[in-house]
């Protein structure tokens, strides 16, 4: 079964994402097809990135980069719960993903974006990352505006039609972290055939 992680996205006092995110995971929660995990990128306390030698060396040098790496390196596929700053994602969302390399490669990831135009910016900012870093992303994605899905533009309340979206989301990612998984295991038993 694949595992999927939840990734909050924003680490702001007051942030709004953790309550999506956990919405989120309540959806996930009632579906039998992959395990889910809330990741809270907070809870990694991760600086500016401050690893000497480029993520895509794999060299780790600094305690809470391994951390993050092993964290990440459990999943098959993500859900980025995205806000949207100044028409792209976060800078604590983008500093995380710009810490590693091979973790991400070859896995799936969907997109929950929120804001004012429903993170839709922030969105396809993190498309273009997310190519980037050999992410393959699919085309299902649930924007959440500040104007009808949080009332008071604080307290978030879902307008019923997003669980449709969301689980169409799931439905897509679950079949390319499946797939992206076969990739993975057939790269891995070429690597060890050719050595």
């Amino acid at each position: 079964m694949v595992k999927i992680a939840i990734v909050i996205g924003s680490t702001r006092p007051g942030r709004k994402g953790e309550a999506v995110a956990r919405w989120v995971h309540e959806l996930a929660s009632k579906r039998t097809d992959a395990q889910f995990e809330l990741v809270d990128i907070a809870s990694f306390n991760l600086p500016l990135l401050d690893e000497p030698v480029p993520p895509s060396m794999g060299q780790y040098s600094k305690e809470h980069t391994q951390r993050w790496a092993a964290k990440i390196a459990e999943f098959d596929g993500y859900v980025f719960v995205t806000p949207e700053y100044n028409h792209s994602t976060s800078g604590a969302l983008k500093n995380a993903l710009d810490y590693l390399y091979a973790e991400w490669n070859n896995k799936a990831a969907g997109f929950v974006g929120y804001g004012s135009v429903g993170g839709a910016r922030a969105v396809e900012q993190l498309r273009l990352i997310a190519a980037e870093l050999q992410m393959a992303t699919v085309r299902a994605q649930v924007s959440l505006s500040l104007f009808t899905d949080f009332e008071n533009f604080s307290t978030f309340t879902p307008a019923g039609h997003h669980e449709m979206a969301m689980n169409n989301l799931f439905d897509q990612l679950i079949s390319w972290s499946r797939a992206m998984k076969s990739t993975r295991e057939t790269d891995r038993m070429t690597t060890a055939y050719q050595s």
